[in-house]
């Protein structure tokens, strides 16, 4: 997904109202659909990432595996499986929704984020080639060092991950 592609407009309903470019969707602090992925491997270890420097809102951030917006009329498992394949070269399986409802609110420079935001967790089994139009690096991390670390104070972590972490785990969700 490009800069300048359609996200899908949201009521407070999360009924569909319409498209807008995703700039003017982040600029105006619209409310969208998105949604976040936590892939995990087969030792239970978080795939993180680092957006690229070269992103328009939270440049070289620590966050999830993946984030992204659906095209209009794309299912949010096609959109999670195209950008995970487009950010990481890699192949979803035991995908599952984890958090259908979480939405947030985050400010990144000029930029609002206002997304109702499903979360996806996921396994993978090969390592990522990160595109580094979408991704700086990307890393495992054992889950338990991944919710400490959301914890903390002065995490690095993306406001996103900072408030899914904790639900994910209180949740107990692992793949």
């Amino acid at each position: 997904m490009s800069w300048n592609d359609p996200v899908v407009v949201l009521n407070d309903a999360n009924e569909v109202i319409g498209t807008c470019p995703k700039p003017d969707a982040h600029r105006d602090g619209i409310r969208h659909l998105a949604f976040s992925c936590y892939a995990f491997d087969a030792n239970g270890r978080l795939l993180l990432t680092r957006r690229a420097w070269t992103k328009e809102t939270f440049p070289g951030v620590i966050t999830n595996t993946c984030c992204g917006h659906p095209l209009p009329g794309e299912t949010l498992v096609d959109a999670v499986n195209r950008r995970m394949h487009d950010e990481l070269n890699l192949k979803v399986t035991e995908l599952r929704l984890a958090l259908p409802s979480f939405e947030y609110a985050a400010r990144s420079n000029e930029y609002v984020e206002k997304e109702f935001c499903p979360v996806f967790v996921c396994r993978v089994d090969d390592d990522p080639v990160p595109n580094p139009d979408e991704v700086d690096e990307a890393w495992w991390m054992p889950w338990d060092d991944v919710v400490f670390l959301a914890d903390v104070e002065s995490s690095p972590l993306s406001p996103w991950a900072r408030l899914q972490v904790p639900l994910l785990s209180g949740a107990h969700v692992r793949i």
